[in-house]
């Protein structure tokens, strides 16, 4: 038998996780319509300023909400990488 309290918790956690999921893939539908504007416009499938300036507004989120920015950080740079493989895909590339 499950302890209440723990399947309250886990319950929660699967409520996060879906949320989670559902939010990347709105992202990834956002950053595929980026990826064939780049590609229209003639623009790289990276943009590393972009990334810079958003681990620094990520890195700061997660401080403030008392998330290890160094994690937020890897997080992100995992997404980006993706989301760049995708545009270099869109482009031809």
């Amino acid at each position: 038998m499950t302890n209440p309290q723990l399947a309250r918790l886990r319950a929660s956690i699967d409520n996060l996780d879906t949320a989670l999921i559902c939010l990347m893939a709105e992202r990834f539908k956002v950053t595929q319509q980026v990826g064939y504007l780049k590609r229209d416009l003639g623009l790289p499938p990276a943009d590393p300023e972009r990334e810079e300036q958003q681990v620094a507004r990520l890195r700061a989120l997660a401080q403030e909400a008392e998330l290890d920015p160094d994690f937020a950080e890897k997080l992100l740079n995992f997404i980006v990488k993706e989301v760049v493989r995708h545009h270099e895909v869109i482009a031809g590339k």
